[in-house]
């Protein structure tokens, strides 16, 4: 059983502001190894419900968060950017099952802890098919086009409502419940690493028996993104095939999820560039 773990920092438990999130924070020391617990925990899990191997892919800002000295020593790890598939880098059709650590809300959730979708700076909101989508959803429909189901995310409870909306019968487990954007109620880190890894353990025993389906929206996809200022989409419309819909509005319609994502990626690089 082989097993793909993503692994973002908003959704860790204890996190509640971007100090905690950004290289230059205070708190960020601290908040790295809460996520470098919350990941060993879901190693933990999956190798407890019989996983033969484990990749594990650091998708938070710079993507070189995770303590590598505190990590289980059988996973392979996946640091640094850029990568082609960003949060997903390195998922493939041999991968049996994707596991979502330390997930966050889409942009523009309300009681969602450090809400946005990729590039909170740039990005006010992004539909796809005319529908509010998330990291989860975007990632999980690149991981679904190579027949990896989704089976584990955890966060706050406003990402896992918004992982079953999108994904279904998908495991979560909630380490924390978010009042405001920057309040939240969070269980110890201790206590979130023992739910997570029993998360893990039944995402996988499931997964092992063909509980969890690929999540597959037919392509393609209708990207729609608003971005907070009309620089952003003078930029973003310079990569072709962009269309600019208003001011701050952009669409690209995207054969494939892989593309989809990508483009998001170049929107959201030049975008911020614009930022002053």
């Amino acid at each position: 059983m082989r097993v793909y773990v993503s692994v973002d920092m908003e959704g860790v438990a204890g996190v509640v502001h971007v100090d905690q999130t950004r290289r230059t924070g205070y708190d960020y020391e601290r908040a790295r190894r809460w996520m470098t617990a919350e990941t060993n925990a879901a190693v933990l899990g999956a190798y407890d419900a019989g996983a033969t191997s484990v990749l594990v892919n650091d998708s938070h800002g710079d993507m070189r968060n995770l303590v590598l000295e505190e990590l289980d020593r059988r996973v392979e790890l996946i640091s640094g950017s850029l990568k082609p598939l960003s949060m997903v880098e390195g998922v493939t059709k041999e991968a049996d099952v994707a596991l979502f650590v330390g997930y966050h809300a889409g942009a523009a959730s309300q009681a969602g802890i450090l809400d946005h979708t990729y590039y909170s700076k740039v990005v006010a909101k992004l539909r796809v098919g005319g529908r509010d989508w998330n990291e989860t959803a975007i990632n999980a429909a690149v991981c679904g086009e190579l027949g990896v189901p989704v089976a584990l995310v955890t966060g706050d409870q406003t990402v896992c409502a918004q992982a079953r909306e999108h994904l279904g019968e998908v495991v979560t487990v909630k380490v924390k419940d978010a009042i405001t954007r920057y309040t939240a109620r969070s269980l110890m880190p201790a206590v979130a690493c023992e739910k997570i890894r029993e998360g893990a353990a039944d995402a996988v025993r499931r997964a092992k028996a063909g509980s969890f389906k690929p999540f597959r929206p037919p392509p393609p996809f209708d990207l729609e993104v608003d971005f907070v200022q009309a620089a952003c989409a003078d930029v973003a419309e310079l990569v072709p095939g962009t269309r600019r819909l208003s001011g701050t509005t952009c669409t690209y319609r995207a054969p494939d999820a892989a593309t989809l994502l990508q483009v998001i990626q170049a929107w959201t690089i030049l975008a911020g560039s614009t930022i002053v």
